[in-house]
């Protein structure tokens, strides 16, 4: 394979193939998906690949893991097309993205940390011995009950129903719910951002098991950020060798 880019000379579909780890049916796939430029064919029909073809190869499975294989496949297309512009706007929109998950995952943090130890509801009105009702509760955030009424049909919070009362009771995970989604609602976040970070709680089984959940996220979005340099320094060898 190195013979073969050094010396300039044509490649078959399994060269291309080898090289990568791929089948010859993916690089016919990726061809036709625009991912790879059109390749020549010989007079009796067979595709032949060159130097160019392999960069593109590169520049395509280095950009997939910090961009997604969907975003990548367009990336690739509209450079092949000639609309270099609209690739760097489709790169753009990924560190957008990134930046944006990075700050969720900073605001998750933020309010992981400013939650208090939950506190006992008043004498009386309580059916359990961490539980506590919606006027309480809304006192104790400084909202309307209202509010945690809404938050519970957007599934922040689940409490339960007192069987002989029909009122909601809350109990130490809905009041942590509650809290947290108070919280990520004070940096600005939308009820249908909230709703999956609390699902990952839940998920985790409070907040101490969801500390290594938040360590993986980091990991993975500096994963994605390095992914993201290595796409960019294939892609601009590609740019380069299509002058």
């Amino acid at each position: 394979m190195g013979r073969n880019l050094q010396s300039g000379d044509r490649l078959r579909p399994v060269d291309l193939a080898r090289g990568h780890g791929l089948s010859t049916q993916a690089i016919r796939n990726y061809e036709e998906a625009g991912i790879l430029p059109s390749a020549d064919r010989t007079p009796h029909g067979y595709r032949t690949y060159t130097p160019l073809h392999a960069k593109a190869l590169r520049a395509f499975l280095a950009l997939v893991p910090g961009h997604s294989h969907g975003t990548a496949t367009s990336i690739m297309r509209a450079v092949n097309e000639g609309a270099v512009d609209e690739a760097f706007r489709l790169i753009d929109e990924s560190h957008a993205q990134l930046l944006d998950d990075r700050r969720t995952l900073q605001a998750v943090e933020s309010a992981l940390r400013d939650l208090e130890p939950t506190t006992a509801p008043e004498a009386g009105m309580k059916s359990g011995p961490s539980d506590t009702f919606i006027g309480p509760l809304a006192d104790q955030l400084g909202i309307r009950p209202a509010t945690l009424r809404k938050w519970e049909r957007a599934e922040l919070v689940r409490p339960r129903r007192d069987p002989r009362t029909g009122y909601r009771v809350y109990d130490e995970a809905d009041v942590r719910d509650a809290r947290l989604a108070h919280q990520l609602r004070r940096g600005g976040y939308l009820l249908e951002q909230i709703a999956p970070l609390l699902a990952q709680v839940r998920a985790a089984g409070g907040l101490e098991p969801l500390e290594a959940a938040l360590a993986d996220w980091h990991a993975r979005l500096s994963a994605r950020g390095r992914a993201m340099l290595t796409g960019a320094a294939e892609l601009e060898a590609y740019l380069r060798e299509r002058g």
